[in-house]
């Protein structure tokens, strides 16, 4: 699992650990493996030329000592100094090895094999500096391979935002731990591929973030064993689609049956449509109520205006709420639910919920999760770019599976009946809706490889990425 945690942590561990070594020692670690990091993305080092962007704190004094380190392997290092002043002892050893600080940082830049951005790191707050911005943007035409150090340049660490101009790195070497800005987008978008260097941090047992791998997914799934009947392995009840819409019904259902429901109740007036395409499925006119017994319900895909919303989430067990069951959502009558409650918003439904502009959950998702999750005593997936889940309690989870190919009508839907069906097995709502979403983005990339997909590709894909996540010996022996 890959955990992910907030500046001020950091900045806590790195003192506490600054307080038992040499003066600069921490600095140096940090260089030594950015400097191989570096010169593994060259292949090879001597002959090689790399321009360091240094800003004035300990982000521009890394990238210089790595840049010294560089220089000693017979790279030729030049450095662009775009702060107020560079660490001195970092300037002195990039000299000291046969760097030098660039007079004219176009001209070097023109033939850079590769660009360090120390420009500012951490703890930096809002965009580029306009001195910095041309300077960027000539690092990014000129080809060479960009490396962000610790973090890109004018995205926040905490949040992911891009407030203004920031560096699009091709990979960033980041230290000690992951920050919550390289997994959540939009800045996990400019961080490229991100590689973390241990440099000895002590850190709290609870992030702020953690990204679920295929362990970690494995470890949740439920595997049927021989006692198992369609009842020990869950039956989920799913109440969507209408005369408009009934292939929401099917996409959602698709979605349950595929994510190891024992059965499926379904609920509404697109039976016929439902039948057609799953007649394993049961079906009834309703009321959800006299559906008979499930073990979690799935309300909202497609559901235009038909009643039922206030009916399930009367029920006493598990209830995952979607697109349409969300409007007029009210948070009292969530929190007040003796059962668990998931919403799956996408960012325009969260925005409708929160009262806020869709921009806004957009560039500060973290923030909009957060506040869903306790505003509504809910679990809380909100699908998107990044997709997170959050509870009332405990570190969000951030999805790293996701694909652009799920841009498409209906994939929700089949999301949504996933998720309930991992409810209905009996797993924690934030493990069901973390799970179904590395599960969802897994079967998208396997439904993708060779053209594009629509949502029923993804929900036929589902049983590839459940073998995917589990050893070779498969599920039956995992």
């Amino acid at each position: 699992m890959r955990t992910a945690y907030r500046v001020e942590t950091v900045r806590a561990a790195e003192a506490e650990l600054m307080a038992r070594l040499p003066p600069g020692a921490l600095m140096q670690r940090a260089a030594a493996g950015l400097a191989a990091a570096c010169a593994g993305l060259l292949g090879r080092v001597y002959g090689a030329r790399v321009v360091l962007l240094v800003g004035s704190g300990d982000n521009g004094g890394d990238a210089l000592y790595a840049g010294a380190r560089l220089a000693r392997r017979g790279a030729g290092v030049s450095a662009v100094l775009l702060g107020s002043r560079a660490h001195e002892g970092g300037l002195a050893a990039l000299r000291g090895a046969g760097g030098h600080v660039a007079e004219d940082p176009y001209a070097v830049l023109a033939r850079a094999d590769l660009v360090l951005d120390g420009i500012t790191g951490i703890g930096g707050r809002g965009g580029l500096r306009p001195d910095a911005v041309a300077v960027v943007r000539a690092a990014r035409d000129s080809g060479a391979v960009v490396v962000a150090v610790d973090l890109p340049s004018g995205v926040d660490a905490d949040t992911g935002e891009v407030a203004g101009e920031a560096v699009r790195a091709d990979a960033t070497v980041t230290f000690g731990a992951y920050k919550p800005g390289l997994l959540i987008d939009p800045g996990r978008a400019y961080a490229g591929a991100v590689r973390l260097v241990g440099i000895g941090l002590r850190l709290p047992d609870e992030p702020e973030l953690e990204a679920l791998q295929h362990a970690d997914v494995a470890r949740l799934l439920p595997v049927p064993s021989g006692e198992s009947d369609k009842y020990r392995r869950g039956v989920v009840g799913v109440v969507a689609g209408s005369a408009r819409y009934p292939g929401a019904a099917v996409l959602a259902v698709s979605g349950a049956l595929r994510g190891g429901a024992g059965a499926v109740r379904y609920v509404g007036p697109a039976g016929d449509a439902v039948i057609a395409r799953h007649p394993e499925t049961l079906v009834h006119s309703g009321p959800p109520a006299k559906a008979g017994r499930v073990q979690a319900w799935v309300i909202g895909p497609g559901l235009g205006d038909t009643p039922g919303v206030d009916d399930v989430l009367a029920s006493d067990v598990p209830v995952l709420v979607d697109a349409d069951g969300l409007r007029h959502l009210d948070p009292a009558a969530v929190r007040a639910r003796p059962a668990p409650t998931v919403l799956t918003p996408h960012a325009g439904e969260a925005a409708a919920l929160l009262g806020v502009a869709r921009e806004d959950v957009e560039a500060r998702r973290l923030d909009a999760v957060r506040e869903l999750a306790g505003r509504y005593g809910a679990t809380v997936l909100l699908k998107g770019s990044t997709t997170l889940v959050a509870a009332p309690e405990g570190p969000v989870r951030v999805n790293p599976t996701g694909t652009a190919w799920l841009a498409t009508a209906g994939s929700g839907d089949v999301l949504s009946g996933l998720a309930g069906s991992l409810l209905a097995a009996g797993l924690a709502p934030r493990d069901a809706a973390s799970a179904a979403a590395y599960l969802h983005g897994l079967a998208a990339r396997h439904a993708a490889r060779d053209a594009p997909i629509a949502a029923y590709d993804v929900a036929e894909a589902l049983p590839a990425a459940w073998r995917g996540v589990f050893p070779d010996t498969g599920p039956a022996r995992a």
